[in-house]
């Protein structure tokens, strides 16, 4: 009974997945209750489910008990192994939910991990492949995880039938760098792709050329790739997307991502993208908004030294981590207006002192 003050206590289902992270990344066990206990369906999701089991998989051994109504799950973790991974992702959500907690643990393994998902690649719940591809990824870049990191989209498969694959590969880092990044700089180019899957090829250039109808306005540099799929690659569901990410001169990244609707013509769908990316640059910070939770993750597990970061307003999710990150490694964020003297501005300057946390699952070989 000796342990039991050591272990992290949070209730309700909002912020499961990063809750997860921090305590298998501490080493110290998660209890998480109170989840969904007044829903017509009380306990966890099918999906949420999946992703304690993939947790499992990439983990060795991590023990993981569920309540019998499901709405508490107490999890014990076991050491990050990495290794080859393949995981059928449900059908529920997209597999971006369960890539995202997946790269904070990566980096940290015992081996390079290896992991193959299969399901649905782009929904509009989470960021869709693309994005983790080509600006989740860079954002790890930032705090030295490069050689051997990369995300190779296989098969593309829309909702609701999914049939795409996904093969995720990161190298293993002793530790993390110190991030030092508070300079936006000015946009200085937009790249885009588009992709449509089982419907006509040409709904691909016609998003694009919406797009260019919104952001010629304001850069010339922009380059819109049309990505095909074809037959078996294009998985079962008819769908189309279009995802945009700005670059500054100092290397922050903006993005943002519309994905087809019933009924929507794809002009549609590309003239919201573009204007979901202006509004997202618009906001500021070197940060974009999804991502901001990655960053202060990687921020805190720095090697012991003052890591700074500008961003724009932090989200709700970004609030709480902020609140999990203190309660489970006793770090506290310094946060300051990043501009004073202008009253107009919003973004912050976020500091904290790295926790030095050293890797020490990683095999010496």
């Amino acid at each position: 009974m000796a342990q039991t003050s050591t272990v992290l206590h949070f209730s309700g289902h909002q912020y499961l997945r990063h809750r997860l992270i921090l305590s298998i990344i501490s080493g110290k066990p998660v209890r998480i209750d109170k989840i969904r206990p007044d829903d017509k369906n009380p306990g966890l999701r099918d999906y949420e489910v999946s992703l304690l089991r993939l947790l499992e998989r990439v983990t060795n051994g991590t023990i993981i008990e569920i309540s019998v109504t499901g709405t508490a799950v107490l999890l014990k973790p076991g050491v990050i192994a990495g290794g080859s991974v393949v995981h059928e992702c449900p059908l529920s959500r997209s597999v971006g939910y369960f890539l995202e907690p997946v790269v904070m643990l990566a980096p940290f393994a015992k081996k390079p991990l290896h992991l193959t998902l299969r399901g649905i690649t782009t929904d509009d719940h989470d960021l869709s492949v693309d994005i983790i591809r080509t600006v989740t990824l860079p954002h790890l870049q930032l705090f030295g995880v490069s050689d051997g990191l990369e995300l190779r989209i296989k098969k593309r498969g829309s909702a609701p039938l999914g049939g795409g694959e996904v093969q995720f590969l990161c190298p293993v880092i002793k530790q993390v760098k110190t991030l030092n990044f508070v300079d936006p700089g000015k946009i200085k180019r937009i790249r885009g792709i588009s992709h449509a899957v089982r419907v006509n090829p040409q709904f691909s250039n016609r998003m694009i050329e919406a797009a260019r109808s919104v952001l010629n306005r304001y850069i010339p540099d922009i380059y819109l790739y049309s990505d095909v799929y074809k037959g078996e690659e294009s998985g079962k569901s008819p769908g189309y997307a279009l995802t945009l990410l700005a670059e500054s001169t100092t290397g922050a990244m903006h993005c943002a991502e519309a994905i087809s609707q019933p009924g929507a013509p794809p002009e549609d769908i590309a003239l919201l993208a573009a204007r979901s990316l202006l509004a997202e640059i618009k906001k500021g910070g070197t940060v974009d908004r999804q991502h901001q939770s990655l960053v202060l993750m990687m921020m805190v597990l720095g090697s012991e030294d003052v890591g700074r970061c500008r961003m724009g307003e932090p989200t709700a999710r970004t609030i709480q981590l902020l609140r999990d990150v203190k309660e489970c490694f006793g770090t506290a964020f310094k946060i300051v207006p990043a501009e004073p003297t202008e009253p107009d501005s919003l973004d912050l300057i976020f500091s904290c002192y790295g926790i030095g946390y050293v890797n020490a699952n990683r095999s010496l070989a």
